[in-house]
C-alpha cells in the first residue's frame, strides 16, 4: 500500500521481500475468504484497537473501510458485507485481488526484488542479504513493513526486532494474538474429541461476553470465540499463570428453562446431557471439566482453566512490536529520520473481523504520506500547484533510484527490464557512450528514475529496452 501511494506521487519505488514471491500472508488470509475490513460504525471500529487507538485512528480515519472497499473495486474486485458485518471480496479469495494489485504496481513502475532480506543499515545505506550475496541500497526514504512474528514460514519471523533494538529503538516483546490456548486434557478426552467443534456457545471473561464457535484441539481450544478474548486471556495468564473463562454451552436457554428440561434427580448423567441438547463434544467437555455444581449451572457457566497460549507459529497475528512512542505523527522513527514503519510490526493488536488488514493498509498509506511530506520538507521533491485528487497535492516525478550510484560504473552494459540491450554507461547523468553499436554514433541521456538495479555487472532499467530507446535524448 505504501509503495502504491509513493508511486502515485511519481517516485521511483522498489519493494524488497525476503520471500521468493510477495503477498504470501494475504494469500493465507484468503483461505478464509479474505476478511478485508468491517462495516460497523467508525467510532466502534476504532475502539477495537484498544490502547493503540490514539495512534491508529488518524490513519484509519484518513483511509477508511469505505476507502478500502473503493480501492478493491478499482482493482476490479467488488466486495460485499456478510451477515456479521464483515467485508469480503465477492470472489471470496485473495488471488484475483493480489494479481490485479501487482499488475497495477507494475504499470506504475514499482520494482519488486524477491529473496532480499533486510539486515540493517551501513551508515545511511540499507543492507540486504540477497541470492547473489550482500548488497547495499541508498534510498531517499524507507518504509519498513516487516510484519510481526505470526506465521513465520510466510516471511514475518520478527528477526528485525534485534536490528532495531541495536539502534536504541524500543520494541515491545512479540507475543501471540488471536491465538489458541492450552488446557491439559485427559488422554481419553483428547483421543475422542480433539478436532471437534463447539457450536453456538458464548464465552465470558473479565466482564466481557462473546458469542461464536470454538474447536477442541489436542492441547486446548481455539476458534473465533476464543480469539475475540485472546488479549485479556493472554494478559491474565502472563500476570497470574492461568485464566478461567466461563463457557455457556446453551446460551439460547436461561438457567430455569434448562433446569426444567433436565428434570429431577435419579437419572444418569448421559441421559441428562442428552436432554440438555448438547453435542457429543459439549457433553464430553462437561464430563471432563467436572465440578460439583448442579448440572444446569455447569452447562451455563462451565469454568475452563487455560494455562498458556499456542505458539506464534500458530497464531493468526502477533501483539507487540515497535513501541508507538518511537514514532512521530507521520509514522517516522524518531531515531532514524527518513525511515517510516507500518503494519503489524508496530505495537498494536486487534481481534479478527477485518480490523487487522484495515490497520495494516491504513498505516501503510499513512506512512507513505508521511514519507512524501518529509521528502518535501527535506527538499528532495517539490510540491507542485494543482491537485492530483481530493485532498492530495500533485507532485512531479523525482529521481529516486533505489540503487546505490556507486554500483554504476563506466562501460557497464545497460539493459531494459526485459533484458534487452539499451546501451553502455558513459557517466552518471546517465549518459550512454556513442561508441556503443546501439547509439548510432551519438551520446544519449537517460533519466535516473528509469534505473532499476545493478545485476550481474549490468545496469538494469525498470522499463523495457524499446521504451528506454524512445525516451533517450540524443546529445551528439
Amino acid at each position: 500500500m505504501a509503495a502504491e501511494r509513493l508511486a502515485e506521487a511519481g517516485l521511483a519505488v522498489t519493494v524488497y521481500d525476503r520471500m521468493p514471491s510477495v503477498g504470501r500472508k494475504l494469500l493465507i488470509a484468503g483461505r478464509g475468504g479474505l476478511n478485508l475490513t468491517h462495516s460497523e460504525p467508525l467510532p466502534r471500529f476504532l475502539g477495537r484497537y484498544g490502547a493503540a487507538r490514539r495512534v491508529l485512528a488518524p490513519a484509519v480515519e484518513a483511509w477508511t473501510p469505505n476507502a478500502l472497499r473503493a480501492w478493491c473495486a478499482g482493482l476490479g474486485q467488488d466486495t460485499f458485507v456478510g451477515s456479521s458485518g464483515r467485508v469480503f471480496p465477492v470472489a471470496f479469495k485473495a488471488t484475483p485481488l493480489l494479481r490485479a494489485w501487482l499488475q497495477r504496481l507494475g504499470r506504475q513502475g514499482v520494482q519488486v526484488r524477491t529473496g532480499w532480506r533486510w539486515t540493517g543499515w551501513d551508515g545511511g545505506a540499507l543492507r540486504f542479504a540477497t541470492p547473489n550475496g550482500a548488497a547495499e541500497v541508498a534510498a531517499d526514504a524507507t518504509v519498513l513493513a516487516l510484519g510481526g512474528a505470526s506465521w513465520p514460514r510466510l516471511g514475518s519471523d520478527g528477526a528485525w526486532t534485534e536490528t532495531l533494538q541495536a539502534q536504541g529503538i524500543a520494541v515491545t516483546r512479540l507475543r501471540p494474538a488471536n491465538c489458541g490456548f492450552l488446557h491439559p486434557w485427559s488422554p481419553v478426552f483428547r483421543e475422542r474429541f480433539a478436532g471437534m467443534p463447539l457450536k453456538r456457545i458464548t464465552l465470558t471473561f473479565e466482564g466481557e461476553t462473546v458469542a461464536g464457535e470454538a474447536v477442541l484441539t489436542q492441547d486446548g481450544i481455539e476458534g473465533g470465540a476464543i480469539y475475540a478474548l485472546s488479549r485479556p486471556l493472554r494478559d491474565a495468564i502472563d500476570r497470574e499463570g492461568s485464566a478461567t473463562p466461563l463457557l455457556d454451552l446453551r446460551p439460547d436457554l436461561d438457567a430455569a428453562a434448562l433446569a426444567a428440561r433436565l428434570g429431577g434427580p435419579g437419572q444418569s448423567l448421559a441421559n441428562a446431557l442428552r436432554k440438555a441438547g448438547l453435542s457429543p463434544a459439549a457433553g464430553g467437555l462437561v464430563r471432563e471439566v467436572g465440578g460439583t455444581a448442579p448440572l444446569a449451572q455447569r452447562v451455563k457457566t462451565l469454568p475452563l482453566r487455560l494455562v498458556g497460549t499456542t505458539g506464534l507459529d500458530r497464531a493468526i497475528s502477533s501483539a507487540g512490536g515497535i513501541a508507538l512512542a518511537e514514532l512521530d505523527g507521520a509514522f517516522m522513527l524518531r531515531r532514524r529520520p527518513g525511515v517510516f514503519a507500518c503494519g503489524e510490526m508496530l505495537d498494536w493488536e486487534a481481534p479478527t473481523g477485518g480490523y487487522l488488514l484495515q490497520g495494516a493498509f491504513s498505516t501503510g498509506r499513512a506512512a507513505a504520506e508521511g514519507a512524501l511530506a518529509w521528502l518535501e520538507r527535506a527538499g528532495t521533491i517539490a510540491a507542485a500547484a494543482g491537485s492530483a485528487g481530493p485532498g492530495r497535492a500533485a507532485r512531479p516525478a523525482m529521481e529516486m533510484a533505489m540503487v546505490n550510484p556507486s554500483e554504476i560504473i563506466e562501460h557497464m552494459e545497460v539493459v531494459g527490464s526485459d533484458g534487452q540491450h539499451v546501451g553502455t554507461v558513459d557517466n552518471l547523468v546517465i549518459k550512454l557512450t556513442k561508441k556503443d553499436p546501439a547509439a548510432q554514433g551519438q551520446h544519449h541521456l537517460l533519466k535516473m528514475d528509469t534505473v532499476g538495479s545493478v545485476e550481474g555487472g549490468k545496469l538494469k532499467l525498470n522499463i523495457p529496452a524499446s521504451e528506454a530507446m524512445q525516451q533517450e535524448q540524443a546529445v551528439g
